[in-house]
């Protein structure tokens, strides 16, 4: 029986800007939670991650209309928030579809931490924006007092950045190894994980950063020995020359053309570029196979009718 490790973005449960509710999100995730449950029925083991940009962004403005009233709740904290709140919407999602199916199975959600480098260079030069734009001066105030690294985005404010350095480790993955192969669905390392620094004797503390979920679960997938990552998103086949007269979508990419793709500007920053850095992580780091493709069409995907395969 193969083990596969879904990322699935947190982006994909928000369909649009009139439908970001909390019954928004969770019928979004009832229509992935039926497509994952296909895969269960062909006998795969699975792994769930998720993303969690949008959430994390809904607690961010929260907590800036309660400036006054309530604490401020540290990033590494609000990882941890939205990894609870939404392993609990998808763990629910899956089980009244097992339920539905007949299906004999349990989901387990893990708090998860990522460990990142406390000496990472991008501590130095923080670039991923986070929450909400600012006026000049409210930007003034929050550098001075909270001592945020904030960037001016022409025409629209100012915006808090925070590092974005690489996973090192899933700290829990022996964990999910374990519930795994006991037979659980298991979701985890949802939002890259919370990031975690560790001191000279190994002790852990979180930190403001965020991780990037697909190089996270390459990282999760390596450290389990999954079968195969699958980076679900919102196209069936990873494309060159996206968006143009001249598109081409692929079937296969080796590692060395997902490279030469790369450098040619194929995949945006931001977007299909860090998945299949993600993919090409996992194959080099001595991963069969990866896939690239949409949560509707992963059934087919799996079974080699369509997506885009990253293999050596």
């Amino acid at each position: 029986m193969k083990t596969v490790v879904i990322a699935i973005g947190g982006n994909s449960l928000i369909r649009d800007a009139q439908h970001m509710s909390v019954p928004d999100q969770y019928a979004a995730v009832v229509e992935t939670a039926c497509h994952i449950t296909d895969l269960l029925e062909q006998r795969y083991r699975i792994v769930i991650t998720h993303g969690n940009g949008p959430q994390v962004g809904f607690i961010l403005l929260r907590s800036e209309h309660s400036r006054g009233i309530l604490h401020q709740v540290p990033l590494d904290s609000i990882v941890a928030d939205t990894q609870g709140a939404l392993g609990y919407q998808i763990q629910q999602a899956l089980e009244n579809e097992f339920r539905r199916r007949g299906l004999k199975k349990s989901v387990a959600t893990v708090v998860t931490q990522t460990l990142v480098d406390r000496n990472d260079p991008a501590f130095a030069k923080p670039s991923k924006p986070i929450g909400q734009f600012y006026a000049r001066e409210e930007a003034e105030d929050r550098m001075r007092v909270e001592k945020w690294t904030m960037v001016e985005d022409a025409g629209r404010g100012w915006r808090r950045v925070v590092a974005s350095p690489k996973p090192v480790s899933i700290i829990e993955a022996e964990v999910v190894r374990h519930l795994v192969k006991d037979g659980y669905v298991v979701i985890a390392a949802g939002g890259g994980g919370i990031p975690v620094v560790a001191d000279e004797k190994g002790n852990l503390r979180g930190t403001a950063a965020v991780i990037d979920k697909d190089l996270a679960s390459a990282i999760l997938a390596k450290a389990i020995s999954a079968d195969m990552l699958v980076v679900a998103t919102s196209v069936e086949k990873v494309c060159l020359n996206y968006g143009k007269p001249n598109e081409q979508a692929l079937d296969v990419m080796t590692a060395a053309e997902a490279t030469r793709y790369m450098a040619e500007g194929h995949f945006q920053p931001g977007s299909m570029l860090p998945k299949v850095q993600a993919c090409l992580q996992f194959i080099e780091g001595g991963g069969r196979e990866a896939l690239i493709t949409c949560p509707p069409a992963l059934s087919a995907a799996l079974a080699g009718k369509t997506g885009t395969r990253i293999v050596c």
